[in-house]
């Protein structure tokens, strides 16, 4: 009997021998470029995104000199930033944008680079209950570089609205961090790291809603650091630009040091309103 056992225990080992591990099945053995991108977009069709990535995975390395192959990387980008693959996703459209910079849909990839690193952002936002512009802003400025190449290259793309949208979205978002950092410099009364920032949001954000608070703080800063004449030069720019200022009150006149600090008080519905109507559009 030992004997026995001993011989069925042999004969499964030499058959294992034989025929190998298993091998998992691929259904896009011997198949036609055209059939895996089918199928993979098939799948995609039905939000099955882990078996879209898989198959156009296949495809997008099985055949990279198809006449396809530009597609099945698009696909592929669009199917990782649905499945949350960011990075994979930007990875993608940075070689479909290396390799096809001429090719007839290289406006999407370029758009499409800018959602994945503007969507990404806004999942944080919500997430953590933390304000985008209080976060790091160089995916930031990586999308709105992205939407700019739309824009500025492709005017005729049926991208270019969206893209200017978000743009300006994006530009608000940016001084908006500036404005949290000039505040903070000014709470440790390092005004003229304050200064610098205020000067920064006036010349590289011209267009944005956050050009008056920058002056206010900036009239703040000089009245602390006690330069007169660059503080009366600031408060002449922030009557011409804005003369229904809240600040322009004769009873906030003998409090300027401390203008910086009243913002909030002074706009907080207006600034309430204007954050509830960028949360229905993000």
């Amino acid at each position: 009997m030992k004997l026995i056992s001993t011989l069925i225990l042999t004969f499964f080992l030499s058959g294992c021998f034989f025929f190998g591990e298993p091998v998992e099945f691929d259904e896009t053995t011997g198949q036609t470029p055209e059939w895996i991108l089918g199928r993979g977009e098939a799948y995609a069709s039905t939000a099955d995104w882990p078996s879209a990535i898989r198959i156009l995975e296949k495809g997008e390395q099985r055949y990279p000199n198809s006449k396809l192959a530009p597609q099945f990387k698009l696909d592929l980008a669009y199917s990782y930033y649905k499945y949350s693959q960011d990075a994979e996703a930007i990875a993608m459209l940075n070689k479909f944008i290396r390799l096809y910079p001429n090719h007839p849909t290289v406006d999407y990839a370029f758009y499409l680079k800018g959602v994945v690193l503007f969507v990404d952002r806004g999942l944080l936002d919500k997430f953590t209950l933390q304000d985008i512009s209080d976060r790091d802003v160089a995916p930031l400025k990586e999308s709105f570089q992205a939407f700019d190449i739309v824009v500025e290259r492709y005017p005729d793309s049926k991208y270019y609205e969206d893209s200017l949208i978000r743009m300006t979205y994006l530009m608000n978002k940016m001084a908006e961090n500036e404005i949290h950092v000039a505040r903070y410099y000014m709470k440790r009364k390092a005004y003229i790291a304050a200064l610098n920032r205020g000067q920064y949001i006036l010349q590289e954000y011209p267009q944005t809603i956050h050009q008056e608070e920058a002056l206010i703080i900036m009239i703040s800063a000089y009245e602390f650091l006690g330069i007169q004449d660059l503080q009366r030069d600031t408060e002449k720019i922030l009557k011409l630009n804005y003369p229904n200022s809240k600040f322009h009150t004769k009873d906030l006149q003998a409090q300027k040091k401390n203008w910086w600090n009243l913002w909030d008080s002074l706009y907080a519905v207006s600034y309430t309103h204007l954050r509830a109507h960028e949360t229905r559009h993000d």
